[in-house]
């Protein structure tokens, strides 16, 4: 027996003096675990993720559904839920994450992440592509739950604020070029897709290799932004003549056609666009989301106020906004429906003789103007500083549709955190 274990080691005698070597449990990576585990184990039974999947649930998600062309007894690939897809977004623009590229990483490592995504996997095209490409059914998901809150008395329409974030757009300072510059870069780039179109032509073997179809591809893509810019030239000429400027002085991003440079909360001056946000004062939802591209407010007032009455068929009794929105233009539009307007008057149209711009000079001097104003930093301001928490100080797309989609989801969320942190439910579809 005792040859059995002569390969033992010897057990050591306790020294006689001074301390031995630390007992440590150490780390060991290269260990075989199995473990069994559901996904639903993994975040717990009131995590905001769970919340989040509920609250979808109550989305009108049909158009997305009916939009799917893969189906029952056709062939076709199954696309991925969009349950899942909008969850995802939903969630992620909560915690401030605005990368598909970071949004798929976190689906593979995160636990509430992979929690919504339930075992089905999704690349950062489909996130991508999800984000940006239904923006008319974000805006319509808005209106129809707003519509529901109204129906139901939960919030009303009688005081709305209005205010807007200047956001940086994807275009660099750079690429912005006077006309002469873009006519030149037309005709350079059309030189360029028709001496390729004429290589191919010759070598059609040639149009089968990746290289020279990705190669097509970028020389064709070029020429389309530069064909944009030169054709969104007129209108970059008259905003400068309105300021009273050169018009020649003018200049259009090549990247980025639709962006405009800004003076931005710092002082600063860079490419971006101007996201219009409209809220009610009761429970400070969102009601109206709008993307434009001139860095001046005051034109803004009339076309939100229009669009709220066009989405819910209601009259507006109070408006908010800020020194920058005062205008003739708008606020004599507000006033022709019945819109009491509430925007400091500083120094300007003091010598309009317009009754509705003395209606207003004349409101504003009144303390229950004054008191009625303070909602505006209570909701509006509160809810533009909420945005920039989660991440919305630049957006990573090109286009002002685009970027109306993101700031689309960026509404959506605020209301949809409103309302979970309220208790209350999202109206379900009729």
């Amino acid at each position: 027996m005792a040859e059995l274990f002569d390969d033992l080691p010897e057990d050591r005698a306790p020294a006689a003096a001074g301390r031995g070597a630390p007992r440590l449990r150490e780390a060991e990576r290269r260990q075989i675990e199995l473990r069994a585990m559901a996904l639903d184990e993994l975040i717990g039974p009131d995590h905001l993720a769970r919340l989040v999947w509920e609250l979808v649930g109550r989305f009108d998600l049909q158009p997305l559904l009916d939009a799917i062309e893969a189906r029952e007894g056709t062939a076709g690939h199954p696309q991925t839920d969009p349950r899942i897809l909008v969850s995802l977004w939903l969630y992620a623009t909560i915690e401030g994450v605005g990368s598909a590229r970071e949004l798929e990483r976190l689906c593979e490592q995160h636990a509430a992440y992979r929690w919504l995504c339930g075992g089905v996997s999704i690349n950062h095209h489909t996130l991508s592509d999800f984000r940006t490409g239904h923006a008319d059914w974000l805006e319509r998901e808005l209106i129809r739950a707003i519509s529901g809150l109204l129906a139901s008395g939960t919030i009303d329409l009688e005081t709305l604020a209005q205010d807007g974030l200047r956001v940086r757009a994807g275009a660099g300072k750079s690429s912005f070029r006077r006309k002469r510059r873009l006519e030149d870069f037309v005709r350079t780039a059309r030189e360029r897709v028709e001496h390729l179109k004429s290589v191919l032509s010759a070598d059609p073997g040639a149009s089968q290799g990746r290289r020279e179809a990705a190669r097509a591809r970028a020389e064709r893509e070029r020429l389309e932004r530069v064909e944009a810019a030169l054709a969104a030239m007129p209108q970059a000429e008259k905003r400068k003549k309105e300021n009273k400027g050169d018009p020649a002085e003018a200049r259009v991003s090549t990247t980025d056609a639709e962006a405009r440079v800004m003076k931005m909360a710092d002082g600063g001056f860079r490419p971006a666009f101007n996201v219009q946000y409209c809220a009610e004062t009761k429970l400070g939802l969102v009601v109206g989301v709008g993307v434009g591209h001139s860095g001046a407010d005051q034109d803004e007032l009339a076309p939100m106020h229009a669009k709220v009455r066009q989405a819910f068929g209601r009259e507006v009794k109070n408006w908010l906004a800020d020194g920058g929105y005062a205008s003739q233009k708008g606020i004599e539009a507000l006033s022709a429906h019945g819109t009491a307007s509430y925007v400091p008057p500083g120094d300007i149209l003091k010598r309009c003789e317009s009754s509705a711009i003395q209606a207003w000079r004349a409101r504003m001097e009144t303390e229950e103007a004054r008191e009625l104003y303070r909602w505006r930093a209570r909701t509006i301001e509160w809810i533009n500083a909420r945005m920039r928490n989660a991440g919305f100080y630049a957006v990573n797309v090109r286009g002002m549709a685009k970027t109306r989609a993101i700031a689309l989801w960026h509404a959506l969320a605020h209301n949809a955190g409103r309302l979970l942190s309220l208790g209350l439910a999202w109206p379900a579809p009729a």
